[in-house]
């Protein structure tokens, strides 16, 4: 527990947290990357204050109840190794924040920067009606991309009903159930004709053997979500190989592949993927044109 608390301020309060975390050795990269950071979102939380207006709280008093609530999560955290975020019952994306909990993963996406930058220049974000983000899981990119592209329609799939059903909470939430649909489909599968100016996406990309030795934290993520194959590439394959069926001429795919990048490269190395770069000097995102897509279709063709 912590101790001598009476007369802690937050920003005390987030100095013992985040030590206890690191004597704990917890794993971070469900939303935080760092003990401090996680420490800071579990106080905010339990004082009711976004992550974001923070800062102007650090020399204030935490309140005994709020304290109370500081310690058991804190506990909770290193006892069960689940990610703050199903401990919460939220998480952050794009700046906004979602419902979630173990029926999803957590929304973590470095597409989120590209989105709120509505894909430019590879796109004019003007003639952007439709948008689909497939293996939308919570329902984040989708919610993201209806922001970002306030004139456009946005379909969120997934082969999860329990996934689509966090989704549905997060789009009530957001009051954006006239123009996010959900949609359950294996990928592909159940979309039949219909085409888009922009899919997003961020699939399973953990290779099975991958997967057994993860941080524990990753072991309360839904498997469904994480696992694709013996390299962790099947279902960007399968992507890769209905894509350009499904995009309208001048689209774009955006995926994002984790640590799979090389083997994605390595695996098409005739595509001409555009890895693009996050403000953290992350290269995990691609970027295909649709005519690309097309081009290229011999190569991502799958085996009967």
């Amino acid at each position: 527990m912590l101790k001598n608390t009476s007369q802690r301020t937050v920003a005390e309060t987030i100095r013992a947290t985040a030590r206890r975390f690191q004597r704990a050795k917890l794993h971070y990269g469900h939303g935080t990357e760092t003990a401090p950071d996680e420490a800071a979102w579990l106080v905010g939380h339990a004082l009711g204050v976004a992550p974001d207006r923070l800062a102007g709280r650090l020399n204030k008093p935490v309140p005994p109840a709020a304290m109370k609530k500081i310690d058991a999560l804190t506990a909770a955290r290193i006892r069960t190794r689940k990610p703050l975020a199903y401990l919460l019952k939220e998480a952050w994306f794009a700046g906004r924040k979602f419902y979630v909990d173990e029926r999803v993963i957590v929304p973590r996406s470095l597409t989120g920067e590209f989105i709120a930058e509505q894909f430019q220049p590879w796109i004019d974000a003007k003639r952007v009606r439709r948008i689909l983000d497939l293996c939308t899981g919570s329902g984040g990119m989708a919610i993201a991309c209806a922001y970002a592209f306030p004139k456009a329609r946005v379909e969120a799939a997934d082969v999860s009903a329990e996934a689509l059903a966090v989704a549905r909470i997060n789009i009530k939430r957001h009051r954006l159930g006239r123009r996010v649909q959900l949609r359950r489909s294996d990928l592909f599968q159940a979309l039949k004709d219909r085409r888009y100016d922009v899919i997003v996406t961020n699939p399973p990309y953990v290779a099975r053997a991958e997967m057994r030795t993860l941080p524990r934290e990753y072991r309360h993520e839904p498997e469904l979500a994480l696992v694709s194959g013996r390299d962790g590439l099947d279902a960007i394959a399968r992507i890769l190989a209905g894509a350009a069926r499904h995009l309208n001429p001048g689209g774009i795919l955006v995926g994002e592949v984790g640590n799979s990048a090389a083997a994605l490269q390595k695996k098409f190395p005739s595509v001409p993927f555009v890895w693009l770069t996050t403000s953290t000097g992350d290269e995990s995102v691609f970027l295909l044109a649709a005519e690309d897509l097309a081009r290229h279709h011999r190569a991502f063709k799958m085996p009967s």
